[in-house]
């Protein structure tokens, strides 16, 4: 009895249940699990850069250098805090504390287990979770962003500005991006509770092929495989990760919006950033991955899914999620800001709808006969190849010539000199020609010679 109660899905209803010592554990669980990120994340980033690089990389306070990062965080705390003069003060400080506790909250809705026994209390290893978690992981999601532009507002200086402006058009264009992916989810699953979704990815799909039911992958990566990657590729926007890290281009904008910031006021954005690409990281296993759930072949064993084992399977997958990030901002240049803006209004944003409107459709004629659906699917199938095919496009304008350019300029133009302007060449070029001429003389020709 007890093996099957550890193996049990949690259920909203086992929710509020805790004594309040066991929920001060659990959220000490998740900061701990946030401040750790940091620490090993840093680490762990520079180490793969380092590794992608050929070089090796912090390696020398601690072994493999992991106590690297924990002198930088004390290098920060004692280094001086320089406030600018025209910054609004109270912004200014509580900028970055708006950023770190948004990524953290965030934490308290995502399932790291099924129901285990911690002192003899039963209990989900979850913080806790209600009817719309998802909407709490993008209402956190989308506050965060506000730390950064208040921080880039109240540096009152102009590169700070800038970056923030940049961060607030990012969040708005990637936010919406991230949302119509998770759609396909909550009609995939029924729910919008993190657990439930988890649950849901539990069972596997079962497909009837010509009468044969053969059961498929129950994880929404596969299932959803659009959606994941759109997901995906918004939360490396979301989190300000190269290639998407234009808020603090150094190449432009000195450090964005932490160029005024330091001490441990730019400690706390930098903690923000890390906790957030582990806080994606867990919400793209969550939703995507199957959650705390044992990948196969490991599902073959009974225990997989039941005690603390599940924790091991979720970091897992976590960690490879942030080793992707890594390899991204190791591989890919940064975009160019008006690329960046176009890939998510026409790129990411179209294909997003089609497939909503595609599985929308998919899942209104699942209770259809077997050859009605074929004959659905390969009509709707149809009609978006011949709707791909025919699409205008737009024609490329004829090249105009030079004095066509110069005819359209807008009036009061910089005045331009005249087109068929020819220069002299300059009497120095010949003589330094001259003196470089190499002298062919043959061997003999001088009628002087003796």
């Amino acid at each position: 009895m007890n093996a099957v109660y550890l193996a049990q899905d949690p259920t909203l209803a086992d929710f509020g249940k805790d004594p309040w010592w066991l929920v001060l554990i659990k959220v000490l669980f998740a900061f701990v699990v946030a401040v750790l990120a940091t620490l090993l994340g840093v680490w762990f980033e520079r180490r793969v850069v380092g590794r992608m690089a050929v070089r090796p990389g912090p390696n020398q306070a601690g072994p493999f250098g992991l106590l690297q990062t924990l002198a930088d965080g004390l290098k920060m705390a004692f280094k001086e805090d320089i406030l600018p003069r025209t910054a609004d003060k109270v912004v200014f400080f509580f900028a970055p504390t708006i950023s770190v506790i948004c990524a953290v909250t965030a934490l308290s809705v995502v399932p790291f287990g099924p129901m285990v026994s911690v002192f003899g209390h039963w209990t989900p290893l979850q913080v806790t979770d209600v009817p719309v978690a998802v909407l709490v992981l993008l209402a956190c999601s989308s506050l965060g962003i506000y730390g950064i532009v208040l921080g880039g507002w109240a540096s009152g200086s102009t590169y700070p500005l800038l970056g923030g402006l940049r961060s607030s058009a990012q969040m708005i264009s990637y936010e919406v991006a991230m949302g119509l992916s998770i759609v396909a989810v909550f009609m995939t699953a029924g729910t919008m509770s993190t657990s439930g979704i988890v649950a849901a990815q539990g069972d596997a799909t079962r497909l009837t092929v010509f009468g044969t039911e053969i059961p498929a992958p129950g994880w929404y990566a596969i299932l959803l495989l659009p959606s994941f990657i759109i997901f995906f590729i918004s939360t490396v926007g979301e989190t300000n990760r190269a290639p998407f890290d234009l808020p603090e281009a150094e190449s432009e904008l000195v450090a964005g919006f932490m160029t005024e910031y330091s001490s441990l006021k730019f400690a706390l954005f930098m903690l923000s950033e890390y906790v957030s690409m582990v806080t994606m990281s867990a919400v793209t296993t969550t939703l995507f991955l199957g959650g705390w759930r044992a990948p196969w072949p490991i599902t073959l064993w009974e225990g997989a899914n039941s005690g603390w084992w599940p924790l091991l399977w979720f970091f897992g997958k976590v960690l490879i999620l942030v080793f992707v990030f890594i390899w991204l901002r190791g591989t890919l240049p940064r975009l160019r800001y008006d690329q960046f803006m176009r890939f998510g209004w026409k790129v990411l944003l179209p294909i997003n709808l089609v497939w909503i409107l595609v599985l929308s459709g998919l899942r209104s004629i699942e209770d259809w006969q077997t050859q009605d659906r074929l004959l659905a699917t390969g009509i709707g199938a149809g009609v978006l190849l011949l709707a791909t095919l025919f699409w205008p496009s737009k024609k490329k304008e004829p090249k105009r010539t030079l004095q066509e350019q110069v005819n359209s300029r807008p009036h009061g133009s910089f005045p331009l000199p005249p087109m068929d302007l020819v220069v002299p060449p300059s009497p120095r070029t010949k003589r330094v020609v001259a003196e470089r001429e190499p002298a062919n003389v043959t061997a003999g020709s001088d009628p002087r010679e003796v």
